[in-house]
């Protein structure tokens, strides 16, 4: 339980920024998204984006696939807390 409470409130605290949340929102949307791609999308630059990407990649939020040097990011279902998934579905 108390891992479990630890784990929420680190996810809490990545997603309470209002760039991670659009990004989130972005991922949930679509299946997979590159970090150029989530820079044009929200109009940040690319390293600002990745920076960003970081600290929901720690949280285990998303989850990074890489094809030559391109990264692409997606939902981590498996560890993305459910009760707070339904907030990005909408």
């Amino acid at each position: 339980m108390v891992v479990e409470n630890k784990k929420l409130i680190k996810a809490l605290k990545a997603i309470s920024n209002e760039r991670r949340f659009l990004i989130l929102k972005i991922l949930s949307k679509n299946k997979e998204v590159s970090v150029g791609n989530l820079s044009e999308m929200i109009e940040l630059s690319f390293r600002s984006v990745s920076k960003h990407l970081l600290v929901l990649h720690n949280a285990d939020l998303i989850k990074c696939r890489q094809v030559s040097l391109n990264r692409y990011y997606s939902i981590n279902a498996e560890t993305f807390p459910k009760e707070l998934l339904a907030l990005f579905k909408k």
